[in-house]
């Protein structure tokens, strides 16, 4: 009897993890819907553009790719490009508050859905720490370093990963922004839009100006041409000094560059028209994203050698050695709307992941309550932005920043799994069809099943549950074929044996998976958008993503793991008694989908 008893409590425990979001589709929400495709498109590009259009083109050209930092711009744009698909069918699937999280909740269950969000909350409050940090540090510059001078004067601090000084002035600049988003959401998107086109139109200036004295020989220079520095790598000179793993590795620094677009899918129950906002937003900001890089990397490295490239501020530092000291103010000043817009795309999100999560009972009630006159999660925006302003005061947010790009990462992992997932779900069987018979599974016939041998044309909850094992599988070994890549990469490439038999039975593990998965009945239902090339797309956005994330320091998972504790605290002592869903039957999905489609 104790052992029954015990049986029902674990079933009880596994359906809690396991219960999923019931979705109102026609339902009012209580956030005022106001954004338009460019308003999400702007908001997209500002949050990924950002400061480091200034930074990361120069850091990548002198100690990774060189002139063909252009092509490491390419690789990382079409691994974004993938993930940014898988959002944008997300989006128009579920277009709800709450971005990667609430799409989790709706396929997987309850207990991920915590993991994800809990994560997106670390990603977006360091990302605006970071930026409120880097802002503060730039009107410092302009101001010769008297404000950090005075704020040493009051109090100086000598601990490792905590600033040298409370900076007052990055606290201040969080509150005000967060105030300004709690005050209104609309007409801080303007004044978002207006800083994302003056740091697009100096993007603009710089690659039109850079022209004038451009040089393409400056990618084919010789090594003989090279300075002669010791102790300094300056590759093999021409179009790609530090050859095929230079420009691999710069890739994985320009995929940071790209981060951000995400921050769009949480305002889905803000946008006038989600279904068909959501796609273009996403794809249009990456694709300018990937122009303005791609423009700025290239005239960068025709108007000065890969090797003298300013890694802090590369556009100052070019104008500088053209004696066009004059437009050094005016990259200035896209600095500094660079920074705004940063700003904006990371404290725009993170209130509204922790109202979603409140509103299903997973955080306290009480961080998401709307307020009734400018319709905008008030309580959760000034927590958020009063705790992230004091994490920008104290905190050496450049030690924590990487944890940012593992949360990220992470959940671009997970809502490439769940369109797999999704892309296979078993529907309610359409009149007029056979239906397969669900019967017991037996070892001899697993194999038919595997390659789906009966032709099945409509998937059923059997070829459902085979699909989800299959991807748990791929993922498996996706995440250990990319930390193999990484550990043992040299040795792939000098054919050592066993390297080469490790990698490839690794590789034959990973694409047995997706093959059955392809062969496998796909749902019928006609959603507003839909990833192409399934299940092979999203299959590799997951394994670059995890290449990336194996390429992070040890002390950024323990970083991670930490954060993620306080997360399973309070989740286990106040989530999971507190969720607002019982555990039901998710077919909710498809009266939210159909609600999309009409």
């Amino acid at each position: 009897m104790s052992e029954s008893r015990d049986t029902l409590r674990w079933r009880g425990f596994k359906n809690a993890l396991t219960k999923k979001k019931t979705i109102d589709a026609g339902g009012d929400s209580k956030l005022l819907k106001f954004l338009s495709t460019l308003d999400l498109t702007f908001l997209s590009i500002g949050s990924t553009l950002g400061v480091g259009v200034y930074v990361l083109a120069g850091d990548v050209a002198r100690y990774y790719a060189g002139p063909a930092v252009v092509v490491s711009f390419l690789i990382a744009a079409i691994a974004s490009l993938f993930a940014g698909l898988c959002f944008a069918e997300f989006g128009s699937r579920v277009p709800k508050a709450g971005s990667s999280y609430v799409y989790t909740y709706v396929t997987i269950g309850e207990f991920l859905a915590f993991i994800i969000g809990w994560a997106l909350i670390l990603e977006y409050v360091i990302g605006a720490a970071s930026v409120a940090r880097g802002l503060s540090g730039h009107i410092d510059e302009f101001n010769n370093q008297s404000i950090s001078n005075a704020f040493r004067s009051v109090v100086t601090i000598e601990i490792k990963y905590i600033s040298p000084y409370i900076d007052f002035l990055a606290f201040g600049i969080t509150v005000v922004f967060s105030v300004a988003l709690s005050l209104g959401a609309k007409e801080s998107s303007t004044a978002n839009n207006i800083c994302t086109m003056i740091n697009l139109t100096i993007v603009i200036f710089v690659v039109t100006s850079g022209l004038f004295k451009a040089d393409i020989a400056n990618w084919k220079i010789s090594k003989e041409e090279l300075p002669k520095t010791e102790g300094v790598d300056y590759g093999t000179g021409g179009f790609a000094p530090y050859g095929v793993l230079g420009i691999i590795s710069g890739a994985g620094e320009c995929f940071y560059g790209f981060i951000g677009f995400d921050c769009i899918a949480t305002a889905g129950e803000e946008a006038k028209n989600p279904k068909k906002s959501l796609p273009i937003a996403i794809v249009a900001s990456l694709v300018v994203v990937f122009f303005a890089y791609f423009g700025i990397s290239a005239i960068l490295t025709t108007v000065l050698p890969y090797y003298d490239q300013n890694t802090k501020a590369p556009f100052i530092y070019m104008f500088q050695s053209i004696s066009w000291n004059w437009a050094t103010y005016i990259v200035s000043v896209g600095a500094v709307c660079g920074l705004t817009t940063s700003l904006v795309g990371a404290l725009f999100p993170l209130p509204r992941i922790i109202y979603a999560m409140a509103s299903d009972g997973l955080l306290y009630k009480w961080l998401g309550n709307i307020h009734s006159r400018f319709q905008t999660p008030m309580g959760g925006t000034l927590i958020a932005g009063v705790f992230t302003g004091t994490l920008a005061a104290f905190f050496d947010v450049g030690q924590l920043s990487k944890m940012m790009s593992l949360g990220t990462l992470f959940s671009y992992s997970i809502v490439a799994a769940c369109v797999l997932i999704l892309r296979y779900k078993h529907d309610e069987v359409p009149e007029n069809h056979l239906v397969e018979l669900e019967e017991p599974l037996r070892v001899k016939n697993i194999t038919q099943r595997l390659i789906n041998a009966n032709n099945l044309a409509f998937p059923t909850k059997r070829t459902s549950k085979i699909v989800s094992y299959l991807v748990t599988i791929y993922v498996i070994v996706s995440l250990l074929s990319a930390g193999f890549i990484r550990k043992f990469g040299n040795n792939i490439i000098n054919r050592e044996a066993w390297a080469i038999i490790v990698i490839t039975i690794l590789i034959l593990a990973m694409v047995t998976p997706l093959v059955c998965i392809n062969a496998q009945p796909r749902s019928r239902k006609d959603i507003p958008f839909s990833v192409p090339l399934v299940p092979f797309l999203p299959a590799t956005s997951i394994f670059i993503n995890f290449n990336l994330m194996w390429g992070l320091a040890a002390i950024t998972w323990a970083q991670f793991a930490g954060w993620m504790v306080i997360g399973l605290i309070i989740y286990f002592t106040y989530g999971i008694k507190n969720s607002i869903h019982k555990g039901k039957p998710a077919a909710n999905l498809e009266k939210a989908e159909n609600h999309c489609v009409k």
